[in-house]
């Protein structure tokens, strides 16, 4: 048998919705399931398992005529599938008045159910969610019936409000292969018996990584699962780093061309990170227009060479403020037991004064002499 095994789906879900592009990704979710499902036609599947939140919400009647139609357009392919907490399966839900056609099995919320599929060996069980959080370990003691079929469960869920359940259960439940949604990214479970296959599609920026669905090919009990890449686009964090000769304009182009190597489809978090030229800010807008940019988040911080200052304003008010870190550092230095030396200044090292003396502070400590400095600098100026 060969089946695919999909989740999460999240039909009529905009993701990025307030971006220019959040109807693009709209229309591209409907589009990416419906090639999905050719390519279980296509790859002569037995069986497709969609394991949870097909919809971003409660279907209505018109949504679930497109996808049967769709369903009906692959008339050798059998469906399976369940509502999760997106979709839930309420006592007024659509779910419950519809009638899918011949080829399309959905699992009831009131129980466990088993799905046979003679054709082909094998049996299918599961059930779906009437409300959108269970916190009740469900899952747990479901065991198929020794009967020599192929044994599938369609399970939706793995946090403390959405069925909680513990590996090990699944693992000695007797199922051959568990088929998981709820949880976003791709991951195996179980090696060859229980598998998230991620969202179809990323649904939002914490959703980054490849994703698409899970083939599997059943020898016997036993199953050898291979993930396919479907998604149109990934969220990628890209970080850049920036230096002191940085201008927003050269920032621009190093942002234009790694999106051009990474890839121009995705969409992106830039991240700059590391030391500028003190007073400079850089244009997060301009980022903004070099591609599908999702947000910019600046975390670079000022060149300060702290050496240089405090021999250039030594005596001064910035000079002072320097070295009043130093005692700060040593005693630092001390309470963790760590060999400083006897004085932070002293050039017995091999190590550079601004190492030694940041290299003493904590993180609050060197947040403080950062943002003073370039208060007491931007005075100065």
């Amino acid at each position: 048998m060969r089946f695919i095994h999909m989740a999460d789906v999240h039909l009529g879900c905009t993701p990025d919705g307030k971006t220019e592009w959040g109807s693009q990704r709209r229309r591209e979710i409907w589009e990416t399931f419906q090639e999905s499902v050719h390519d279980a036609a296509d790859m002569h599947a037995d069986l497709v398992l969609i394991a949870g939140d097909l919809f971003h919400n409660p279907p209505d009647e018109q949504m679930l005529r497109e996808v049967s139609y769709l369903f009906s357009s692959c008339p050798g392919v059998c469906f399976a599938l369940i509502a999760g907490n997106h979709d839930c399966m309420t006592k007024e839900s659509a779910w419950r008045r519809f009638h899918f056609p011949e080829n399309v099995a959905v699992l009831g919320s009131d129980g466990c159910e088993c799905i046979t599929f003679t054709q082909f060996g094998c049996e299918v069980y599961g059930f779906s969610y009437d409300r959108p959080q269970i916190d009740k370990p469900l899952y747990d003691g479901l065991m198929p019936d020794e009967n020599g079929a192929f044994h599938i469960l369609l399970a939706h869920g793995g946090d403390a409000l959405h069925i909680p359940y513990r590996t090990e259960e699944m693992e000695r439940s007797g199922f051959d292969y568990i088929a998981l949604g709820h949880i976003h990214k791709p991951q195996i479970l179980l090696k060859d018996r229980a598998a998230y296959s991620g969202a179809l599609s990323p649904i939002d920026a914490g959703d980054e990584g490849p994703h698409g669905y899970i083939v599997g090919e059943t020898h016997g009990h036993s199953v050898h699962l291979r993930f396919v890449e479907k998604a149109k686009r990934e969220y990628v964090t890209m970080t850049v780093t920036v230096n002191e000769e940085d201008t927003a304009l050269s920032l621009r182009d190093e942002v234009v061309s790694a999106i051009r190597k990474r890839g121009s489809d995705n969409i992106y978090k830039i991240v700059l990170r590391g030391q500028c030229r003190i007073g400079v800010h850089f244009d997060t807008e301009l980022l903004a227009g070099c591609g599908m940019i999702l947000s910019v988040s600046d975390q670079t911080t000022p060149a300060l060479h702290l050496e240089m200052l405090r021999q250039t304003y030594k005596g001064q008010l910035i000079g002072r403020y320097i070295e009043s870190f130093e005692q700060d550092a040593q005693r630092n230095c001390v309470a963790e037991r760590q060999p400083a030396g006897s004085d932070i200044s002293s050039s017995q090292t091999d190590a550079s004064y601004d190492q030694r003396l940041l290299a003493g502070l904590s993180d609050v400590q060197r947040k403080a002499l950062m943002a003073g400095l370039e208060a007491l600098l931007a005075g100065r100026n």
